[in-house]
């Protein structure tokens, strides 16, 4: 759930450019927790923005009509169907701070932390270290990785 409210997937690549020379040339430590803080709601920080792929996947997966599941889950933000976050939590995440619908989880969530505007070091040490218990803990993913999982996300939320 852990999305910048400044977040707009059709111009996210214009405003936040890669630097040929990153502070994290070295890469990147993460190691996902299980500990649903991003499936949680952050205030001005809960939008997880649904590709036309999304609301295909979803309700497929769930076994729901999908305007059924856009009624009962979605809203809208600034023309972009998003997952609605009335809640502290993601509607799918269970008790057990598993993802109800991993195997189709949105591309928004499959790539966190590893996405373009999280890339400046201000924000990765900040907001996103806050969020997350799994910054700085685990192997180490390489600089050209971690921009290759930021670009194809943009890429994606862009077509």
């Amino acid at each position: 759930m852990f999305g910048n409210r400044t977040l707009r997937y059709p111009d996210r690549a214009s405003k936040h450019k890669m630097s040929h020379n990153p502070w994290y040339k070295k890469g990147l430590r993460f190691e996902c927790t299980q500990c649903g803080a991003c499936c949680k709601n952050h205030g001005e920080y809960a939008f997880v923005y649904l590709t036309e792929h999304d609301l295909r996947a979803i309700p497929k997966f769930l076994g729901v009509p999908r305007r059924e599941f856009v009624e009962q889950y979605c809203t809208t933000d600034e023309g972009w169907v998003v997952l609605r976050m009335d809640e502290p939590a993601c509607a799918f995440l269970d008790e057990n701070n598993r993802c109800k619908i991993y195997p189709v989880r949105p591309k928004q969530c499959a790539t966190w932390p590893f996405w373009t505007e999280n890339l400046e070091r201000s924000v990765w040490e900040g907001q996103v270290k806050e969020c997350c218990p799994g910054i700085g803990k685990g192997e180490v993913t390489p600089a050209e990785e971690v921009e290759r999982i930021a670009r194809e996300t943009d890429e994606f939320y862009a077509s």
